[in-house]
């Protein structure tokens, strides 16, 4: 009888010393007597300052505590900001989704779209490897056509906002990155002699990319490659089409070789 009480009395110790254990492996929320607006001020302090890690779960408990106001609405697009520049730019597109999806009204959906486009607008950048990747027909566009959407979207939408001018300017680049990399691709194809796949693509881009300055280049290439394949007229026919639309073109003077700027100047 001693002997099993005292084996009670240890599981019963054991029992509170486990339950202690769990309770002190809690973690311990330092913001739960804080206000809203000090959450707001620790966590744009801490963005402020790079610490975009430790921002983003600030801004997430002002979402619940701030829920129904403005502020919840700013903590919104200030984590999304924090998750980009801190490299999760899935998660900033899902948040910047979620706040155009709850709040179609709100005043700052310039800014979301705005922000959207800048996200893929930047991984986009990317699309430059292309320059020193030997196979180029397997790049994925997306995030650039996806960019471009975007600020297409804002400055429909938004003709005067303050982010519709600089989104403008993106669009341009955008297109032309686009083109360009068309036309490198196209470039790739008629170096190893694939004349019909050179011709394709590049037709491609003249189609989808309107007065992009690449697409000089995407002519001569289906210049050069109706040549190869013996396509006499067809060949005369973009000649015509080259002379005509770039009258002073150098590509008809001096063939393949690097221009003295690069197209990117332009915009």
């Amino acid at each position: 009888m001693h002997r099993a009480r005292l084996s009670a009395a240890a599981s019963g110790v054991l029992a509170l010393a486990l339950l202690l254990a769990a309770c002190s492996s809690k973690p311990i929320d330092q913001t739960a007597g804080w206000s809203p607006n000090r959450i707001h001020a620790e966590a744009k302090d801490e963005m402020n300052s790079g610490g975009f890690d430790k921002a983003i779960p600030l801004f997430e408990r002002l979402e619940g505590r701030a829920a129904g106001t403005p502020l919840a609405q700013q903590a919104q697009l200030e984590k999304a900001y924090s998750q980009y520049k801190g490299g999760e730019r899935a998660e900033a597109l899902n948040t910047l989704d979620r706040f155009m999806r709850l709040h179609p009204a709100s005043p700052a959906i310039d800014y979301a779209l705005y922000m959207k486009g800048v996200i893929n607008f930047n991984d986009e950048l990317g699309l430059f490897s292309f320059l020193s990747r030997q196979d180029l027909s397997e790049r994925d566009q997306r995030a650039a056509k996806e960019a471009f959407e975007s600020f297409k979207e804002l400055v429909t939408r938004y003709p005067d906002s303050r982010y519709t001018p600089d989104a403008r300017a993106r669009m341009t680049y955008t297109v032309n990155a686009l083109a360009q990399y068309e036309v490198h691709v196209a470039r790739y194809y008629y170096n190893r002699s694939a004349y019909v796949a050179a011709i394709n693509r590049a037709q491609q881009a003249i189609s989808d990319y309107r007065d992009a300055p690449a697409l000089e280049e995407g002519l001569y290439i289906i210049l050069q490659s109706y040549e190869k394949l013996g396509m006499t007229q067809l060949r005369d026919d973009t000649q015509r089409v080259l002379e005509k639309t770039y009258p002073n073109s150098e590509y008809v003077a001096r063939g393949f070789k690097p221009k003295s700027s690069p197209w990117w100047q332009l915009w």
